[in-house]
């Protein structure tokens, strides 16, 4: 029975049970492979495979990403070069085909190469031999080659951007990767898989309750496994250990189109829990307008202003459920003086929950520590100085709790 490490292809589906037997039949060759398919598919893991299941498994995997280097390095990169033979060549430097030589190249996004490195490359894999950058001789290799790309290189081919010749030359043993939303068969399984790769430290893995499931598998997953790999990260760090439900995950923490999925189920976004008291910015610039602009009524019969009392009028409107509709605000008189418009900003800011800067400045990171200090304060007064309910209620490890405890010189229950 083929062991895990040598056959890392997730999943149970008739698509993905197909790919693993190919790869098994085709692993004992040592013809060029060429696997295609859309980015996050597992094309690497595939050339993996290959590799690990094959009769150069002792061998290196050595895998370069033919769109990552500069043009005037990817010759260098792939046959290596000679001392002196340019600016900053101080020594003989081995080439990646050197370095495979026994065992498997990966030639990843090989429709990125330029075209005067694809005459070249036709070269080495027809005579398996490199000519090292500045070298008289060539060195000969025993190697492997594995392709892969995500564009379609016979439309490169007719667009002129591929060599016709290389695109035959390493299309001996094709491979295809499907996307993920044509096996949604394999969700379950892969979720599963990278709930326990990306469990957080002391925690058990992530569930997904049935109607997560339902919405997961709904979704197109446009970055493939790569995206859902990502996604579960997050979910791990955000919620560690927890069964995640549609309810539980708020729409900010998801990808659009799971957006609105999320809202044809519950019937609207799912707000986070730091969202829900969010008081609205009162931009400054807005109430300047209001200051300088004229008032509808005569002078004698205005109310004196009073430039608190009208910045905590603006404060209320935009924290009221009608926030997001023009709600009208008394405006101040036309005279108002700019001692009186800066003690509207500073009235705005404290109604906000924000320290107006001074003058001065201030120390950021005494504030930020006055901060944590108030809070862990509150946290330990509310559950009456009991650390391990003050440590769930701050989302910390209880071993940090207590550091900061004794930090700051607070007090807890034992």
């Amino acid at each position: 029975m083929t062991s895990p490490a040598s056959n890392p292809i997730i999943g149970q589906s008739a698509c993905t049970q197909a790919l693993r037997q190919l790869i098994k039949t085709i692993a004992a060759s040592s013809s060029t492979a060429l696997v295609t398919g859309e980015s996050g598919t597992g094309k690497e893991l595939v050339a993996q495979a290959l590799h690990l299941q094959g009769p150069r498994a002792e061998g290196r995997f050595v895998p370069i990403n033919c769109g990552a280097i500069p043009r005037e390095l990817i010759e260098s990169e792939l046959f290596g070069h000679r001392k002196g033979t340019f600016t900053g060549a101080v020594a003989d430097r081995v080439g990646r085909f050197e370095l495979a030589h026994g065992g498997t190249l990966f030639l990843d996004e090989i429709g990125d190469l330029p075209m005067d490195m694809q005459v070249k490359l036709l070269r080495v894999l027809q005579e398996r031999c490199i000519l090292p950058v500045g070298a008289s001789r060539e060195v000969p290799v025993d190697v492997r080659v594995v392709a892969a790309t995500h564009r379609n290189l016979e439309e490169e081919v007719q667009a002129g951007r591929f060599r016709e010749d290389l695109y035959y030359r390493i299309n001996v043993l094709p491979i295809r990767t499907t996307p993920l939303r044509e096996r949604p068969g394999d969700l379950p399984e892969l979720l599963g898989f990278y709930a326990r790769k990306h469990a957080m430290p002391g925690n058990k893995p992530i569930g997904f309750a049935p109607d997560m499931l339902d919405m997961l598998a709904g979704y197109g997953w446009p970055g493939n496994v790569r995206e859902l790999s990502n996604l579960v990260d997050r979910f791990s760090t955000l919620f560690p250990g927890q069964t995640l439900t549609c309810q539980l995950v708020p729409s900010c923490m998801l990808p659009s189109g799971l957006v609105a999925l999320q809202t044809q189920r519950l019937g609207r976004e799912q707000v986070a829990p730091w969202q829900i008291h969010q008081p609205a910015r009162v931009e400054p610039a807005v109430v300047m307008a209001a200051l300088q602009a004229d008032p509808a009524a005569p002078a004698g019969d205005r109310p004196a202003f009073d430039p608190v009392l009208h910045a905590m009028e603006i404060a209320s409107a935009v924290h009221s459920p009608e926030a997001q509709l023009a709600v009208p605000v008394p405006k101040p008189a036309a005279s108002a003086s700019n001692d009186e418009i800066n003690a509207v900003e500073e009235a705005i800011f404290l109604a906000q929950g924000i320290q107006p800067l001074p003058p001065e400045g201030i120390s950021l990171k005494q504030h930020l520590v006055n901060i944590e200090r108030g809070l862990i304060e509150q946290a330990l007064s509310r559950t009456e100085g009991n650390v391990s309910r003050t440590a769930k209620l701050l989302q910390l490890q209880r071993t940090t709790l207590i550091e900061k405890i004794n930090k700051y010189d607070l007090r807890a229950s034992s």
